[in-house]
């Protein structure tokens, strides 16, 4: 590789770092709580837990529009637009009401019990420690523009990864892997540290930074799906109005024409008519399977919600299938309580990482020169 060569990777790790180190911090530190939310939850006593109930009443379950029932009675004035089975335990159902079906920030979050149907408790929107570290690492407070920042910034963090490891190779030709030279000063041992950690690190960090960039462009994504996708489907209702509540067939009836238009799989949630999941017609269930990978995937069955009728099942397109596996992955939700360890231990030396890549940028003095041959003074340059 060439000086000039190693002068460009040099540039472009230096900046790549130093633009997206202080967010990359802010996702680290804010990311790192939202591993274990329903551990903390539980703890806190702020996780809304499935009450103990008597063993005959344990299989007993409530029928769909019971539940949504309940919900409604906290907030008459107000229309359920989700609804869907707690991810974590199938005794719960989450819905979700607004005042109308249009998306909006204003709504209220009501946790029923899947065996008696009476209202368990209410999510406090908006309140509580881990909804501003969620927020903070989602989109700042700002909307989807908040959401694509931090994407661009997940966008800088994989070129800083790829720069890092071009100039990772001519630095370590003449020392030996994993080397900290404690003899040298504070600036170098911190060097080797970082160089050696982010190397460790590197492909945790290139999965969650991907994925996270990725999990940015969800608003996008589906609005493209609902365009390209979902409208073609929706032809034979063009120019219908949304369909009042009293023309609408009771819920349980098609979520059991969705169950069995879906065999072998649960229901996840639903979404219903002129909501911004679904269309003006349909209720529309969002199925998925019961392994660890297809729990993750979702297959919507779209149901008249007039007739009760299944009139699409179309199965998602790749990019949504990429989103939905993302999703998971980047809190590494795929392995319980040990992989979320795991996670942990790898977000905080990421967090050293990019600390110590901080660190280093203030503590230099001076340009570094590149003579030929020499990679050492290429990576000091990215500093």
């Amino acid at each position: 590789m060439t000086p000039r060569t190693l002068r460009t990777w040099a540039w472009l790790h230096k900046w790549s770092s130093l633009v997206c180190t202080l967010f990359m911090l802010l996702l680290c530190l804010t990311g790192l709580p939202l591993i274990f939310h329903h551990e903390i939850g539980h703890l806190t006593g702020t996780e809304i837990e499935a009450p103990q109930l008597p063993a005959a009443l344990e299989k007993q379950r409530a029928t769909a529009d019971e539940v949504m029932a309940s919900a409604r009675k906290l907030y008459p004035d107000r229309i359920v637009q989700f609804m869907g089975k707690s991810e974590d335990d199938e005794r719960l159902w989450w819905t979700t009401l607004t005042p109308t079906p249009e998306p909006t920030m204003d709504y209220k979050s009501v946790t029923v019990g899947a065996r008696t149907g009476q209202v368990v408790g209410e999510y406090k929107v908006g309140e509580g420690f881990m909804d501003l570290m969620f927020r903070l690492h989602v989109d700042l407070f700002a909307g989807l523009p908040g959401k694509l920042f931090l994407g661009f910034m997940g966008l800088l963090l994989l070129v800083a990864l790829v720069s890092g490891v071009v100039l990772y190779a001519p630095f370590m030709r003449k020392l030996d892997f994993g080397a900290v030279r404690h003899e040298r000063s504070a600036r170098t041992r911190w060097l080797d540290l970082h160089n050696l950690i982010g190397i460790v690190t590197l492909v945790w960090c290139f999965v969650v930074g991907a994925t996270g960039m990725i999990n940015t462009w969800a608003d996008l994504l589906i609005k493209y799906w609902q365009q390209e996708h979902l409208a073609e489907l929706l032809k034979p209702y063009a120019g219908q109005a949304l369909v009042p509540e009293a023309e609408r067939l009771p819920l349980q009836r098609s979520l059991e024409a969705a169950q069995a238009a879906a065999p072998g799989k649960k229901l996840f949630f639903v979404a219903f008519p002129g909501t911004s999941m679904s269309s003006p017609h349909h209720n529309t269930f969002f199925m998925r399977g019961d392994t660890p990978l297809t729990s993750k995937l979702l297959q919507p069955v779209l149901v008249d919600a007039r007739t009760a009728q299944v009139t699409a099942a179309p199965q998602m397109p790749w990019y949504l299938d990429a989103l939905l596996i993302s999703q998971p992955l980047h809190f590494g939700d795929y392995g319980g309580l040990p992989m979320k360890i795991l996670w942990a231990l790898l977000d905080i030396a990421t967090i050293v990482v990019l600390g110590s890549g901080l660190y280093l940028w203030l503590k230099k003095r001076g340009p570094a020169v590149v003579p030929a041959g020499v990679g050492k003074q290429a990576l000091d340059l990215s500093r």
